[in-house]
């Protein structure tokens, strides 16, 4: 099984990705996210604060959550919390993002919507199932 990990870029920050070929679809690194929307440069303490409020709260979603070893700053790799576009999304709308920062947000809903699109697109021509 070949594995297939990448690192995009957004707004010159670094969001890791990786292709999980059994569930057909991309997975992506929660704290890089929560590090473009918010800037924090505690993303972490972010993430772990916003699950704690997310499991009060009663919501799946931190359910939901998975754990890939991902490469990290110092080039180890390390188990990073990752979720996939449609989770990223519920997710997003948990998160409280600066006034300053409502461009970047308009800018990356439609960015990640697209990417799912394009993706979930070319999975189904590669199957066939529509593209005739």
């Amino acid at each position: 099984m070949e594995k297939k990990s990448e690192i995009r870029l957004f707004e010159s920050k670094k969001v890791r990705t990786h292709w999980d070929e059994e569930g057909q679809k991309w997975l992506i690194s929660i704290i890089d996210v929560i590090e473009v929307l918010t800037e924090t440069d505690r993303p972490r303490k972010y993430w772990n604060d916003l699950k704690t409020k997310l499991k009060r709260e009663g919501s799946e979603l931190s359910e939901k959550i998975g754990q890939l070893k991902m490469s990290a700053p110092d080039g180890k790799m390390r188990l990073t919390d990752v979720a996939d576009a449609e989770q990223i999304l519920r997710l997003i709308q948990s998160i409280q993002i600066p006034k300053s920062h409502s461009r970047i947000f308009g800018i990356l809903l439609p960015k990640i919507l697209d990417f799912c699109m394009a993706t979930c697109h070319t999975m189904f021509c590669w199957r066939g199932v529509i593209c005739k």
